[in-house]
């Protein structure tokens, strides 16, 4: 594969570009609404409905588990219809599903099933929307401004991430986890307000536009084809598959780890918690300046390897300061990711034709995705069978590994990413 040695010169600002500012703000608000909820969800679960860490763990699996089953159908929808009127209502939805809890608290009580229910709508159209939108920004930014771009869309999602938790366990300290619910749903009204006043006109695709309209079926897998036959896509989708799995392992137990194993007030829980993604959001800051200076390509390996080692602090961690163990090697692991993705990202959205943006995004989405039903799984049942700190430890150790992917790939002879002539001279069969 030709090497691509020269550093591209420095692209123009987007902190004038309106369309990008406008998609940018209702996604940050939106991230802190998802952050709260990432927190208060199992929260409400533990404290009010006094769940067992098996149901706990079931709400990381109604998260994640459409993505396994809809994101390829999503990806023939993306690439068929305008992204922005679908990511809208997308929004709408998902305020109304999540809406429905701090409205029944009103009311009387939330019941387990409906805690199932509302997570489980939320997510059906997170799939739709998570695809609409990575696929929607190159038609906004040049292919220079990628990296700018989907790095400052990750700095917002980590910072809000990183606070996110605080703020949910201060609100459910003082009006209860169920209304605290409504921050999220809020913050999806004003993100799908945000997205209607962009103003960049986006066509709809007609059949034989790009090319010969083919079967739903057919369009799944040429979207497959193309992400299985590119040798840095295979890889970075096996990398990026083995981190959700560990991520889900992890996040799945990790409330009841330091508030039953530590002893940890929802509020110390939340400040942990926070601490340990203001990682990635320092990540996310840092990895346009990071990209250039190691290379946009060679970065992606490099972020997740050197950091490895510490997220051995998360099952080393102990009760009072020693919690603080657990946020450093989260803040570790993050601020490494938040690197590497937003580079696979720009990778991904670089190499890969118009035409097929959407069934792309949507197989890398399904086979990265579609490890986090069985790490949800494996955190309960392994988390009721060996204990909630063994289970940390293999969550742990599988994080740590995931960067040898990339390591042993095309990866590591490049520096940047390469022109799409150059990936497609790079690309095996």
């Amino acid at each position: 594969m030709p090497k691509s040695s020269t550093p591209a010169p420095a692209p123009p600002t987007l902190w004038r570009h309106r369309a990008f500012l406008l998609l940018w703000t209702g996604g940050a608000v939106s991230d802190l609404g998802s952050a709260v909820s990432t927190l208060v969800l199992p929260l409400l679960a533990v404290q009010t409905l006094n769940a067992t860490t098996f149901q706990v763990a079931m709400i990381g699996l109604m998260r994640r588990l459409p993505f396994l089953v809809l994101a390829l159908p999503a990806g023939v929808l993306v690439d068929r219809i305008r992204r922005r009127g679908l990511m809208v209502w997308c929004d709408l939805g998902r305020m109304l599903a999540l809406g429905s809890i701090p409205v029944v608290s009103l009311f009387g009580h939330v019941v387990l099933w409906q805690l199932y229910a509302a997570v489980l709508t939320a997510a059906i159209l997170s799939v739709f929307f998570d695809v609409a939108d990575q696929s929607y920004l190159p038609s906004l930014l040049t292919r220079e401004q990628l990296v700018d771009g989907n790095g400052k869309l990750r700095a917002t999602e980590t910072f809000a991430d990183s606070v996110g938790p605080t703020v949910g366990a201060a609100l459910s300290g003082v009006i209860g986890a169920a209304r605290t619910v409504a921050a999220d749903s809020v913050s999806y009204a004003v993100s799908a307000l945000t997205l209607a006043l962009i103003r960049v006109h986006e066509p709809r695709r007609e059949p034989g536009q790009d090319a010969p309209r083919v079967g739903f079926r057919e369009a799944m897998r040429e979207g497959l084809r193309f992400v299985l036959g590119d040798a840095v896509l295979r890889k970075i989708a096996a990398c990026t598959a083995t981190a959700n799995l560990a991520i889900s392992m992890v996040v799945s137990i990790e409330v009841l780890f330091l508030v039953r194993t530590l002893h940890a007030t929802p509020t110390v829980a939340g400040i942990v918690l926070g601490l340990g993604t203001l990682g990635g959001f320092a990540g996310s800051l840092v990895a346009r300046r990071l990209a250039q200076r190691i290379g946009t390509a060679r970065i992606m390996w490099v972020a997740l390897l050197l950091p490895a080692p510490l997220t051995f602090l998360m099952p080393l961690s102990g009760s009072g300061w020693g919690a603080l163990a657990y946020a450093a090697g989260w803040a570790a692991f993050n601020a490494g990711g938040a690197v590497y993705n937003t580079a696979q990202v720009s990778y991904r959205q670089s190499v890969c034709p118009p035409e097929l943006l959407g069934r792309m995004n949507a197989s890398i989405r399904w086979l990265i995705w579609s490890t986090t039903p069985v790490g949800a799984l494996l955190g309960g049942v392994l988390g009721t069978g060996l204990g909630l700190r063994t289970t940390l430890w293999i969550g742990a150790a599988v994080m740590a590994l995931t960067g040898f992917w990339l390591l042993f790939s095309p990866l590591r002879g490049m520096r940047d990413i390469p022109l799409p002539a150059q990936a497609e001279a790079g690309t095996a069969a």
